[in-house]
């Protein structure tokens, strides 16, 4: 069975993380960052381009697709005063990020807003490259969050069209300087493919074909979820107790071709980052949620797997969702999860993780925390004495699984 998540204290997953350790720009190459392999017996110090060394022959690697958005728009007020609207996710005329990026004029987006005491009422406008305009009204508040009207001229432009040519790439809050023309291609996979993040799934960000290349040589295949990732991935803990701690939501997309993939893979599973893994598994707890019913809406709800225990296998887990798929004659399939990961979780479909060094404090050091054990706090000591690069634009670990029983 899953820990209480009760008995998980925050203070116990910080450390002092010094602010020259965070890296403000990537390595000149992507796949020269550095790569801290780390196992039960192992703790080896290599760079990313050897990634293939230390991975079975025949293992599945699981990605994340998404692309990340210029979800920053910068207006200006006729007074001076500047406005920065951040897109965070859609409300009409859909809010499925996967079609979102297909309107017209005429959205309703979730944002947030900077310098909003500057800006309670009226239109504001951005005249973009070629006389496009862009305009933006405030239209109340909803989760917690403002809601902005988008429109533009000419009206038929879609908003990815309008997005790529209006909006700012958005580094993360930690990285202390503005985005600049080559973090457009950086702070981004060479594999990104479906619009809709506002933070990059970093994990990937080391990969270059050069190294898919070694990794397709050991007969090691890659397939792809595809997680949107939300500004919730920054949010603090802010509590002693991870049970005060509220979890975003996130969508995600699956494929049937994909969950087959997992079904034929005899060697272990490695998960590229930790949206992938959320996102893995959170499917375990989709097909038990099938085995009980067989028309469960996809949406894993942050302490599912803490109330609802251990039910199926992952291969029945798996079959169950591809079942539904069939019933429904789908090929890919939508949902959303909050699924938290935290020391206790026992990992159903994953066997290998691949990060980057994350904040402390943080629901991303949980996760790490939860598939290593206490060699998280080994790892990160060795990481900072040995000048490693932290967060998004830092280097890369690999971490095995530890031993668990149910």
């Amino acid at each position: 069975m899953t820990a209480i998540p009760g008995q998980i204290n925050m203070k116990e997953y910080a450390y002092e993380l010094p602010h020259d350790r965070i890296a403000e720009y990537p390595v000149e190459q992507r796949d020269h960052s550095r790569l801290l392999v780390y196992g039960s017996d192992t703790l080896l110090d290599d760079r990313f381009y050897n990634l293939d060394q230390y991975l079975p022959s025949g293992s599945l690697m699981v990605s994340n697709d998404t692309r990340v958005i210029r979800a920053r728009l910068i207006f200006s007020k006729e007074t001076g005063a500047r406005i920065e609207v951040f897109c965070l996710e859609p409300v009409k005329p859909t809010a499925e990020i996967s079609r979102a990026f297909e309107a017209t004029s005429g959205v309703l987006w979730k944002c947030l807003i900077g310098n909003a005491k500057k800006w309670r009422s009226g239109k504001l406008l951005m005249t973009l490259p070629g006389g496009h305009k862009l305009y933006a009204e405030r239209k109340g508040e909803m989760d917690g969050v403002f809601l902005v009207s988008l429109s533009w001229d000419p009206p038929e432009m879609s908003l990815a069209e309008v997005i790529d040519e209006a909006g700012k790439i958005p580094l993360p809050p930690y990285i202390e300087r503005e985005a600049e023309d080559d973090d457009t291609q950086r702070y981004q996979t060479i594999y990104a493919q479906h619009d809709g993040s506002v933070a990059a799934p970093t994990a990937g960000l080391h990969f270059t074909e050069e190294v898919m290349r070694s990794l397709e040589s050991k007969r090691i295949s890659m397939g792809h979820v595809t997680l949107h990732v939300g500004a919730g991935t920054f949010k603090p803990v802010a509590h002693d107790d991870i049970r005060d701690h509220e979890m975003h939501t996130e969508q995600i997309i699956i494929t049937k071709a994909l969950l087959h993939s997992i079904l034929e893979n005899e060697r272990p599973l490695v998960a590229v980052g930790t949206t992938s893994m959320r996102t893995l598994e959170s499917l375990y707890w989709y097909g038990n949620m099938l085995a009980e019913d067989m028309n469960a809406v996809f949406s894993i709800k942050q302490w599912t797997p803490y109330r609802d225990g251990n039910k199926l296998n992952a291969r029945e887990a798996i079959e169950n969702i591809i079942e539904y798929m069939r019933r429904h004659g789908l090929e890919e399939l939508t949902g959303d999860t909050s699924l938290i990961i935290v020391p206790g979780y026992y990992f159903r479909i994953v066997d290998i993780l691949l990060t980057n060094f994350h904040m402390p404090r943080s629901t991303l050091l949980l996760l790490v925390a939860a598939f290593t054990g206490k060699g998280w706090k080994d790892a990160y000591d060795y990481a900072l004495r040995n000048d490693f690069r932290f967060l998004s634009y830092g280097d890369s670990c690999l971490f095995y699984k530890q031993d668990q029983n149910l």
